[in-house]
């Protein structure tokens, strides 16, 4: 298989697949666009919680320390009493917002269409 195939699209470690994983869980891309357009790219623990309706405390912490992980947030103890934490987008961060903002703005724009979606058992409805 020659490199840039045809083929090379459809390997597991594909870069659509890879994209894919990343957001698997709707969190990530929730964090992303939250912290982006809602706190210019930094904020608090607390502050990022109250912006995510349903999200509970341990997914949150796990999701940021996901994403702290590859690379998409930075993790700020600043010297307050008593000590807070900041999560603040990575350049790397802010590249994966734009797909994200794409997406979240065509749901907007297509909210008809996404109401005629059967549900599905597992999805809530917010």
């Amino acid at each position: 298989m020659q490199p840039g195939s045809i083929e090379d699209e459809w390997r597991e470690d594909c870069a659509p697949r890879r994209v894919l994983a990343l957001f698997a869980t709707k969190w990530t891309s929730m964090v992303l666009h939250t912290l982006h357009a809602r706190h210019q790219g930094a904020c608090r623990t607390g502050a990022l919680q109250r912006s995510l309706p349903g999200v509970s405390k341990k997914m949150l912490t796990q999701t940021l320390r996901e994403m702290e992980e590859v690379g998409l947030v930075t993790r700020h103890v600043l010297s307050a009493i008593p000590p807070a934490v900041e999560y603040r987008l990575t350049a790397l961060g802010q590249r994966f917002v734009e797909p994200v903002e794409l997406l979240y703005a065509w749901g907007r724009d297509n909210a008809d269409a996404l109401d005629q979606l059967g549900s599905r058992p597992t999805a809530r409805r917010i």
